[in-house]
């Protein structure tokens, strides 16, 4: 081993106990023939991997590693994840003590082991009782710019940005919902690298920077949710952006049907931008040839195949965002709207994200409030004749749901027990009477929580994902 692969070993020898020490370290890499060195806070191993010739692996073929035990290091985690396929590059994040800081990246040569890597690892329990989280990495490589006049066409926004920082590669613009004319107040940047992209975040970030005489605001677009080739290959639902907000699901299943009359099943149209759900593939990928950058009621329309969202993923979001689950999230595809502003055509409706990757959200209704006038005449109504994206939370949402199928209201049963460190911890068990004599008696989430309200949200969550769609 040669002095700079021995100088790495030394810096964590005094965390290290039994089969973990500087030996282990060093038969890893006498047995792979990858070399590691240690930079920057971070431990590398391979990048390139022995007798690798070419490139680096593409974008999609790196995956995050979090929640990785502190003297826990290579010798153990390199073996555990070569069961998805050949690592290019390890990196293990480094304390100064010599302790790791609790995650790692990894790149694979392919896309295809590090989709394999987030199926068989994610969730995989690493040691006893530590279960490690794993999902896909991305070079953010765009940022959101925020605060632009809407009267600035893409043209005049790609050339200030490329005077004021280097790198630029395009910019992203959408019309006004409402003004086809004026923009919508921002715009995502993309530039030639990560590294690009973040030297132009630090230069424009301190708040005092102004385009036009405006201070703008900036931050790192949330990237787009990747979706493997084999799913996107079943995809028979179009996404279809940039449309009038008069235009109404008729007008626009007449449009899609003309190519191919009855080609169309249904449309759901949410604002200015619409699902297109065909009964043949075929037909949805023939439509979207034929039908991208038409005009519809005088608005040049976007289309593209609608990605799916994962609907577990969807639901199993951490409790400490608003969970807003409604029935076209159920109905397999959702949406993709201006509101949200960091996220490439994100709505507002649901601020947390699985692992912080962007993934179309459902809609909601839109949520503010309004003055409330002296004589304003107000209608008394049941709840159950609102529709459901009225809803803002999983248990509201599982009691429209067993009323729309004419079912008596949840029951639910609430149980405790007491973490290692004496926390109250909870969960509540759900029984459907009108289907608890079936093969689902009750259902039951496998986590626990520490306060009521969220330990009731996740099994309504629970229940909900395991009922199907409305």
């Amino acid at each position: 081993m040669n002095e700079e692969n021995l100088d790495v070993t030394n810096g964590c020898s005094k965390v290290r106990t039994g089969t973990q020490n500087e030996a282990a370290l060093l038969a890893l890499m006498e047995k792979t023939g990858y070399n590691m060195v240690q930079e920057n806070g971070q431990r590398k191993f391979g990048g390139p991997p022995p007798g690798w010739e070419g490139p680096p692996p593409p974008r999609g073929c790196e995956v995050f590693v979090g929640k990785i035990p502190r003297d826990m290091y290579e010798d153990e985690l390199v073996p555990v994840f070569e069961r998805a396929g050949k690592i290019y590059e390890f990196r293990l994040m480094m304390e100064f003590s010599g302790e790791n800081r609790g995650y790692a990246f990894v790149m694979y040569t392919t896309k295809e082991e590090a989709q394999l890597a987030i199926r068989i690892l994610n969730n995989y329990e690493i040691r006893p009782g530590k279960f490690i989280g794993v999902c896909v990495s991305l070079d953010n490589c765009r940022l959101f710019i925020g605060a632009i006049p809407k009267e600035k066409k893409k043209e005049e926004i790609l050339d200030e940005m490329k005077k004021v920082t280097e790198g630029v590669v395009d910019v992203i613009v959408y019309p006004s919902a409402t003004d086809k004319t004026k923009n919508r107040g921002f715009a995502f940047v993309e530039y030639e690298s990560h590294r690009a992209a973040a030297m132009a975040r630090r230069k424009l970030i301190p708040g005092t920077f102004q385009l036009w005489g405006h201070t703008i605001q900036v931050d790192w677009a949330d990237p787009e949710k990747e979706v493997d080739e084999e799913t996107m290959q079943r995809v028979k639902v179009l996404y279809v952006r940039n449309l009038m907000i008069s235009t109404t699901e008729e007008t626009i299943k007449a449009e899609f049907n003309k190519f191919k009359p009855g080609a169309v099943e249904r449309v759901k149209k949410l604002r200015d931008y619409a699902f297109v759900h065909f009964f043949n593939r075929e037909d949805a990928v023939a439509a979207m040839s034929v039908m991208n950058g038409k005009c519809i009621d005088g608005a040049s329309i976007e289309v593209t195949l609608a990605k799916p969202v994962n609907k577990e993923s969807t639901w199993r979001q951490h409790l400490n965002g608003q969970i807003s689950p409604n029935s076209e999230n159920l109905l397999v595809f959702a949406n993709k709207e201006e509101g949200h502003q960091k996220t490439l055509g994100k709505p507002p409706s649901l601020p947390a994200r699985l692992n912080g990757q962007h993934s179309p959200s459902p809609p909601e209704i839109e949520r503010c409030t309004y003055p409330f006038f002296p004589g304003t005449k107000l209608t008394p109504i049941s709840m159950y004749s609102l529709k459901s994206n009225h809803f803002n939370s999983a248990v509201m949402h599982l009691d429209y749901y067993c009323n729309k199928n004419n079912w008596a209201p949840p029951e639910y049963y609430l149980y405790s027990t007491t973490s290692q460190d004496g926390k109250v911890l909870l969960v509540y068990k759900i029984v459907i009477p009108a289907i608890a004599n079936g093969s689902q008696s009750y259902f039951m989430p496998d986590k626990l929580c520490t306060t009521l309200e969220d330990a009731k949200e996740l099994a309504a969550q629970f229940t909900l994902l395991h009922l199907g769609p409305f």
